[in-house]
């Protein structure tokens, strides 16, 4: 018995395709298949479908050792300081600095001793992880700018002693102002971030030293929570903590670290 031939449309149905090439299954075609976001992408969409809206967190307690307190430890020589420490822009020169303690534009009103020229320093091991933090928010259009990293003691203590002539000492016993700060040793980084695009920095809330609750990373919402948040994961995926009654302050971890009075030139 001879078997009719079906027709074409018919044959192709069956066989998967035209000239004996099968169809790949739906199951394994790749469709619409757009590149992955950059983590800042995704944390503003999820934000935004959440509300935005994040608990204030209390104020630390007075009497307690503030995270933003570094230890007691002798203070190292200039030679030392000057094998240890670099320049953040020779790690990755696309990183601005605004480098507000060596003028008058921060909360004391004038320069402070030891910044002699507009530079941010970091420990080689901070400085290179700043630098892959940086690489990785370039790719959203996003870049880091600098207000501080390196902080000589004597402009430590000037501080201290702007807070006490000044009846500010709350600051100190709250954790605004450190007697003995990370900076001094050269791993922690005050920065916020700038929109490539535009040029400018981003909404942030508060301006950098804002000594007040809003500056709590956690008290925010909307863009302004969003933002922040872009910029604790983006440095705590190279090591970085944020110190969390500053959203600018962020420490990196170096062992054996130690404090330096080299003056920055």
């Amino acid at each position: 018995m001879i078997k009719k031939s079906r027709p074409r449309a018919e044959a192709l149905r069956a066989t998967g395709g035209a000239e004996g090439v099968r169809k790949i299954p739906r199951r394994w075609q790749v469709r619409n298949v757009k590149a992955p976001k950059p983590l800042w992408a995704w944390l503003l969409g999820a934000a935004a479908c959440t509300g935005g809206t994040a608990p204030v967190r209390p104020v630390a307690d007075p009497t307690a050792t503030t995270a933003v307190e570094a230890p007691p430890l002798p203070v190292g020589s200039d030679a030392a300081a000057d094998s240890l420490l670099v320049d953040v822009r020779s790690a990755d020169s696309t990183i601005q600095v605004d480098a507000r303690y060596a003028t008058a534009n921060n909360f004391t009103g004038a320069p402070l001793p030891g910044y002699e020229a507009p530079r941010a320093l970091l420990r080689r091991e901070a400085a290179a992880a700043l630098a892959r933090v940086q690489h990785r928010l370039r790719t959203g259009d996003l870049g880091l700018r600098v207000f501080d990293g390196y902080r000589p003691v004597r402009a430590t203590l000037a501080m201290v002693d702007w807070a006490e002539r000044t009846g500010r000492r709350a600051l100190l016993d709250s954790g605004y102002i450190a007697r003995r700060s990370r900076h001094n040793m050269g791993v922690a980084v005050d920065l916020t971030l700038v929109d490539l695009v535009t040029g400018t920095e981003v909404p942030m809330g508060t301006p950098f030293d804002s000594f007040t609750e809003a500056a709590h990373t956690a008290n925010a919402e909307g863009r302004v929570l969003r933002y922040r948040q872009v910029l604790v994961r983006a440095m705590e995926s190279e090591g970085f903590t944020n110190y969390d009654q500053e959203w600018w302050h962020f420490s990196y971890p170096v062992e054996g670290a130690v404090p330096f009075d080299r003056v920055i030139r």
